[in-house]
């Protein structure tokens, strides 16, 4: 592991103005990833700014809403009463990632900034533009499998891997964040990018800005909402597909609908066109396949996971249908 400085911060403005200044800095709080990725010589932070005394962990209601702090870990997050009643998917979400002890430590921010688990990325030995900008994409021509079959670049085939993310795009959330050019607040839609030219950037985010909090607008799909997440094994996996999706039904009919696709894009992919067709259809199977074909009709595979586009229509048809007939946590 490359050699680092370390400082800790105690409030928000000092963290932000360290990381303004200095661009080799970043910001550690659970640590569950960035660890990893220093440990394989990904990440070579000059400066580790630790953020875990900032007042951000409360979870609270807000006006037409709840605000989750940056720093609320996954599990108490997962398992707070107002998640569980009112955003039963993303506590769903929550609880499919990863491993509880990990859970325990991993964070709502760090969950937003954590990087894609694609084999060539971790592999310093391989050429990948998202680690070395430039160098090439070795997942195209090579194991592919677990790689990108929507808004992919020939630059970058790379999957995101966070649950909560699919579900909190699903959700309609808001990213908020402060920096040295004050407060932004950013759709969940849009906080990360897909890789176009340069997938080295994963969000949106600026020199020295810090999450603060993730709001989530009040919701009407809590009684019909379900995340869906299919793996290899049934624990401590990272999704090869994955459905969040959110109904609200009346007299059979589906009055609006919320759906995200996680492990097919480089981004948590909403389906906006799936989105379009279910709204104002009847509840039935005809109308869950019709916006299975819609979420996938822009699909791209590769020659190692082409099933993927077969896998991802047959789940958001499960998830669908699991949503219509009810939440439960």
């Amino acid at each position: 592991m490359k050699p680092f400085a370390y400082v800790r911060s105690t409030d928000r403005d000092t963290a932000i103005q360290t990381a303004a200044t200095d661009r080799r800095a970043m910001f550690i709080a659970g640590g569950t990833n960035l660890i990893d990725l220093m440990k394989e010589g990904v990440a070579l932070p000059d400066r580790l700014i630790d953020i875990t005394q900032l007042d951000l962990v409360k979870i609270e209601a807000i006006p037409n809403g709840l605000r989750i702090g940056a720093l609320a870990r996954n599990s108490d997050t997962a398992n707070h009463p107002l998640v569980r009643e009112r955003y039963p998917l993303l506590s769903q979400a929550l609880l499919a990632g990863a491993s509880p002890q990990l859970r325990n430590m991993a964070t709502t921010g760090g969950n937003l900034m954590q990087r894609t688990r694609c084999y060539y990325f971790y592999d310093t030995a391989m050429p990948c533009n998202k680690r070395q900008p430039g160098s090439g994409c070795a997942a195209i021509e090579g194991y592919n499998r677990i790689h990108a079959i929507l808004g992919a670049s020939d630059r970058c085939i790379a999957t995101h891997p966070s649950d909560m993310c699919v579900a909190l795009v699903a959700l309609d959330a808001v990213v908020q964040v402060e920096g040295p050019k004050g407060k932004r607040a950013i759709p969940m839609t849009e906080f990360h990018r897909l890789p176009g030219d340069t997938p080295e950037i994963d969000t949106v985010l600026q020199q020295g800005e810090l999450i603060v909090a993730v709001d989530l607008p009040s919701s009407p799909f809590a009684g019909r909402s379900h995340y869906l997440k299919v793996r290899d094994r049934a624990s401590y996996a990272f999704a090869l597909v994955s459905v969040a999706a959110a109904l609200d039904i009346n007299n059979n009919t589906i009055r609006a609908a919320r759906m995200a696709l996680g492990g097919v894009a480089h981004k948590p992919w909403r389906a906006e066109a799936a989105e379009k067709i279910l709204v104002g259809a009847k509840v039935n199977e005809q109308t869950f396949r019709a916006a299975a074909e819609a979420a996938v009709q822009r699909a791209k595979p590769y020659k190692y996971n082409a099933f993927k586009v077969e896998m991802a229509k047959r789940a958001v048809v499960r998830a669908l249908t699991t949503a219509a007939q009810g939440t439960s946590v």
